[in-house]
């Protein structure tokens, strides 16, 4: 029986990562290393800071790579307030999971004040049951922790819930923790996400494949209910 919608943050809820990729791109600028899309699709996307910064500026110490980080979040939030806005059906699929009496989890990587940031311009701060953070988990995704104290914290079962994610990373980490998981095209291309586990992709929360999934899954509830 479904019974929750576990929802990825950047690229998933509101499309942030060309507001991101600007943001590295810039910082990344003053130590002469000149970033393209492929680039960041391949090394940043979907990683933690910590993992992206000891890759790419290994020469920085602990204390200057969590400066870096900062400022680099402190300028996608500068960038990021006067444009971000939610994925197309957003809205749509929250008040479809109240009718249903779905819950709601928020499963990132992004930083905590990043996540404070976002839910607040996109006036979503009450919309989620639980939030969880890669940084507050033993590891972040792409390994399943973060999905699996959502699900420990909701007090559901993989086979219950589904999650929404655009990375490669954050499709890794929902799989692995069992959770049946669709991939948004909104970085990354949908065969990409499909053959490191999606059982399906969308554009956005608009996509009739997803609607039809969804009311087959409610439908199939239903009728178990009804037989029981």
């Amino acid at each position: 029986m479904l019974a929750a919608i576990l929802f990825d943050l950047d690229g998933t809820i509101a499309n942030t990562d060309p507001i991101h990729y600007q943001a590295w791109r810039e910082m990344l600028m003053n130590y002469s290393i000149d970033i393209d899309e492929t680039f960041y699709k391949s090394r940043i996307s979907g990683r933690t800071n910590p993992q992206i910064i000891e890759d790419l500026l290994p020469q920085l110490s602990s204390e200057a790579g969590a400066k870096f980080a900062d400022d680099k979040e402190e300028l996608f939030r500068q960038k990021a307030r006067e444009i971000l806005k939610p994925m197309n059906g957003f809205a749509e699929l929250i008040a479809w999971t109240d009718t249903h009496k779905l819950k709601r989890a928020l499963v990132t990587n992004a930083p905590k004040l990043n996540v404070q940031f976002m839910l607040e311009v996109l006036d979503i701060q009450n919309v989620f049951d639980t939030v969880v953070l890669g940084e507050d988990c033993i590891a972040g995704k792409p390994d399943p922790a973060p999905y699996q104290v959502s699900l420990e914290q909701l007090n559901i079962t993989a086979e219950q819930a589904i999650a929404l994610e655009d990375s490669p990373s954050g499709i890794r980490s929902a799989v692995s923790a069992g959770i049946p998981t669709i991939g948004v095209t909104s970085t990354h291309d949908p065969n990409v996400l499909l053959a490191i586990g999606a059982f399906m992709t969308i554009p956005d929360f608009t996509d009739l494949q997803l609607w039809t999934q969804l009311n087959s899954l409610i439908s199939q509830d239903f009728v178990k209910t009804a037989n029981s």
